[in-house]
């Protein structure tokens, strides 16, 4: 028997992925620049036993098939074929967090997997490799493995492989991000089959991808330099123009409720006020505030109360995936 344990944390994209280079080996077409989030994990215990016949899939304690354990399976099979491993796995994961709901779980779960299925099979957790591996079940996941402020680059289809890569680490910059929750329960369109939705259909689509590497870059600068204002700016601009992309499809893809337009509003109110305070969404209805501390109580007194918002979290800047070995035998 062969078992490890990993955490690790969602990440929320500064500059937004949306949209496949090659669907099949899940290659992004745009560059991506995201920040981790310390307050957001996914916990994952992978156990190799000889003992069990199947893969198994216990999530949030409950047992779990359909897409959600195939996907997983896809993943155990890849660490299974490099490490010449034939046993099957019991995989139990939970989140600290709402699950499918558009805060990032895939991007946490997918990390945390592939780091304790790497562990647990006896292979050398090299960030790259695991960054890789976590790719390939879900492209946000690949940034999760890492900390602090990450890229991960796009890719011509066919590449063989794509990791992600660190910017900065957590104490580069004592950014804040407030966490607007608008709606309980997994979101009705799940982004891998929004995104593609959106590149088959949208007329927005191929502006948005020329768009995405000038704001990739916008990012990455506003991270070296600490420019709140600058990133702020061009997060707002990436999540408008992803969205604006979706709802443009045939049929639109719309993830916005009213808590959602409630929120952006609040921010501008904010920002109006002398407030840095600049906002950002994924593929979901919940509103993430890019703040400081000097402002993060306001900010998240004032998301708080706006009509619509269930709660809000906060969170700090989050460190890499990291990983226990719990056993190890024959």
């Amino acid at each position: 028997m062969r078992a490890a344990r990993a955490r690790a944390h969602a990440n929320i994209a500064i500059a937004k992925y949306w949209g496949k280079a090659d669907e099949a080996a899940n290659l992004p077409a745009v560059p991506s620049v995201s920040v981790t989030l310390e307050e957001l994990t996914t916990t994952t215990t992978v156990q190799f036993d000889d003992s069990i016949a199947m893969d198994q899939l216990l999530l949030d304690g409950e047992a779990t098939e359909g897409k959600a354990l195939r996907r997983v399976v896809a993943l155990l099979d890849r660490v299974r074929e490099r490490s010449a491993l034939s046993l099957r796995a019991r995989v139990e994961s939970s989140n600290d967090f709402p699950t499918a709901s558009g805060l990032a779980s895939s991007a946490s779960a997918f990390a945390a997997l592939a780091m304790a299925a790497t562990a647990a099979a006896g292979l050398e957790t090299d960030p790259s490799y695991v960054s890789d591996l976590a790719r390939r079940s879900s492209a946000s996941a690949a940034r999760s493995v890492l900390g602090g402020f990450v890229r991960l680059a796009s890719a011509a289809p066919g590449a063989a492989r794509l990791a992600a890569e660190q910017l900065a680490p957590a104490d580069h910059w004592d950014l804040r991000v407030v966490i607007a929750v608008n709606a309980e329960g997994p979101k009705p369109v799940g982004s891998t089959d929004g995104m593609l939705h959106t590149q088959k259909t949208s007329p927005y689509y191929a502006s948005w991808v020329a768009l995405c590497p000038r704001i990739a870059h916008a990012v990455q600068q506003a991270i070296a330099s600490r420019d709140i204002a600058a990133l702020g700016q061009a997060a707002e601009q990436s999540a408008m123009a992803m969205h604006a992309s979706a709802m443009a499809a045939e049929p639109s893809v719309l993830y916005f409720e009213p808590a959602t337009i409630a929120c952006l509003r609040t921010v501008h109110e904010l920002r109006r006020g002398g407030v840095a305070a600049y906002a950002t969404m994924d593929a979901g209805p919940h509103v993430k505030v890019f703040t400081l501390p000097d402002f993060v109580d306001e900010v998240a007194s004032r998301i708080r109360a706006t009509p619509g918002v269930l709660r809000t979290l906060v969170s700090k800047v989050g460190g890499p995936a990291t990983v226990t070995l719990l056993a190890e035998a024959g």
